[in-house]
């Protein structure tokens, strides 16, 4: 059985329906990504497996339904998301963050994982007691991402991490988060507006429509789609 396995899955805001039927997995260890235009359900699909909105349908994690339990719940299993306007608690320091990422781990490496963190990204280091919501967009993104690993889980949810920064300071999100998935084989959902940068990131996709999967496939079958490529990758 999939690590994650999304089967059915449907949900809105209120009488609106945003979400119709959707089935999905991710494999331990893999990167799949969800492609689609503003206002296609991408943002709704993660809010709703990371218990932050109401759905029906399915959801296993590890063998395991997990449907209608709260974040807080799906972190202690092992679901960490990192949700859309990057998530930091503002009014604390880059370490509390990283402190608080990590209140449900118990294994006494905490230390050890917030060192591997600043190492990660050293400007989080350099940025320790400073206050989280006083750092550049970039920073603030960089401190999500590394709060969420922190848990060390064994699923990232990722929303738009690209979102409001500079294209440099996205690669480097991007080829830094990679390093750390192949090295931990933590297993990322990943939904990103840049079809290109997501493609190069993860190994196979899956296409959203008006809450609706209308394709999917590895990132190359998906890049060598001419609709595709036409709608997302600028081609």
């Amino acid at each position: 059985m999939s690590l994650f396995q999304v089967t059915n899955l449907e949900a809105g805001y209120g009488i609106v329906d945003v979400l119709f039927g959707l089935d999905f997995t991710v494999e331990a260890g893999e990167a799949v990504v969800i492609l689609g235009a503003n206002g296609s359900g991408k943002t709704t699909t993660l809010r709703a497996v990371s218990g932050m909105l109401a759905a029906k349908g399915s959801i296993h994690f590890a063998g395991s339904e997990v449907l209608g339990k709260r974040p807080d719940q799906l972190l202690s299993l092992g679901i960490a998301h990192v949700p859309q306007g990057r998530g930091t608690i503002v009014d604390l320091t880059v370490e509390e963050n990283l402190r608080v990422g990590a209140y449900t781990r118990t294994d006494g490496n905490v230390e050890a994982e917030i060192a591997r963190w600043y190492d990660v990204f050293p400007r989080l280091a350099e940025r320790r007691t400073q206050l989280a919501g006083s750092m550049s967009g970039g920073e603030q993104q960089m401190l999500a991402i590394a709060r969420a690993f922190v848990s060390n889980p064994k699923l990232v949810l990722l929303d738009e991490p690209s979102l409001g920064l500079a294209p440099l300071v996205t690669r480097e999100v991007f080829e830094r988060v990679g390093d750390l998935v192949r090295e931990t084989g933590t297993a990322v959902l990943l939904v990103e507006q840049n079809a290109n940068l997501a493609l190069d990131f993860a190994s196979r996709g899956y296409v959203l429509e008006a809450g609706r999967i209308v394709s999917a496939g590895s990132a190359d079958e998906l890049r060598a789609d001419d609709s595709i490529r036409k709608a997302y990758l600028g081609g």
